[in-house]
């Protein structure tokens, strides 16, 4: 009777302290990117940028339309398409995520998918907010809630990028193709902190969880075993008692 107690309220525990982890990793990424791109935009003006570490990490303010590290994506019709298509995401990874930890999965796997959970909020939140809450960063520098409004509409908003790592620089050869004689510069893409976080959940998952989705297909694949063979014995006790209750009419007639 104890242990029937007390088991369900260490389990409930165990739950509840991997979603609290969980929440916390979500907000702790949000507040500093959130933070970090708020002081970019009301202290920079587009383009602006000052070096860290010598000439190859350097915080370079820019803004895209599109998606992770600088890349556009479709213009007008393709930014808001890529904004309800993460909105659509977040809800379905949030989703993901209630049901990870009621399952005895590693707090690891869980904390990689709250990092992309909490990257795609990030840059929701730039493009669904940022055209209202800010002016334009062109030759200026911005102001939170300006008296004019802001520079767009809802979902309009563009992503604040800030990291920028030109850790190699050069020509290409002549004898590249298509590309020889042209600058070549590694790293390029410039990108922020919600930007980083999906990037790390999603190779750590590739990395170090890769055989936990092999492990959730078979789970699912031996639920659906067990199913269809309780299925199976309901239907033959069913038929039993079908015969045996005609069997019995029959000795009374």
């Amino acid at each position: 009777m104890i242990g029937g107690v007390i088991l369900p309220i260490i389990f409930y525990n165990i739950i509840m302290s991997k979603l609290k982890k969980s929440i916390l990793i979500v907000v702790l990424v949000l507040l500093v990117d959130q933070i970090l791109k708020i002081w970019i935009k009301t202290n920079m003006t587009l383009g602006e940028e000052f070096s860290v570490i010598g000439n190859w990490f350097l915080i370079h303010f820019v803004e895209n339309n599109g998606m992770a590290f600088g890349f556009e994506f479709g213009g007008e019709y393709g930014k808001i398409f890529l904004s309800l298509f993460r909105v659509i995401a977040v809800f379905g990874i949030g989703w993901y995520i209630t049901k990870l930890v009621k399952k005895d999965l590693p707090m690891g796997f869980i904390a990689c998918v709250s990092l992309i959970f909490a990257g795609a909020i990030g840059n929701i939140i730039d493009s669904a907010f940022y055209g209202i809450i800010f002016n334009d960063s062109y030759g200026q520098v911005a102001t939170l809630f300006p008296e004019g409004g802001g520079y767009a509409t809802f979902l309009h908003g563009r992503v604040v990028d800030m990291f920028y790592f030109p850790l190699v620089s050069g020509v290409y050869p002549d004898w590249v193709p298509f590309a020889g004689g042209s600058d070549f510069q590694f790293f390029r893409p410039v990108f922020n902190i919600a930007d980083s976080a999906i990037s790390v959940g999603i190779f750590s998952i590739i990395i170090f969880y890769r055989k936990q989705f092999n492990n959730l297909d078979a789970k699912h694949h031996e639920t659906e075993t067990e199913d269809k063979e309780t299925e199976t014995e309901v239907k033959e006790e069913q038929q039993e008692t079908v015969v045996v209750t005609i069997a019995n009419e029959s000795k009374e007639i």
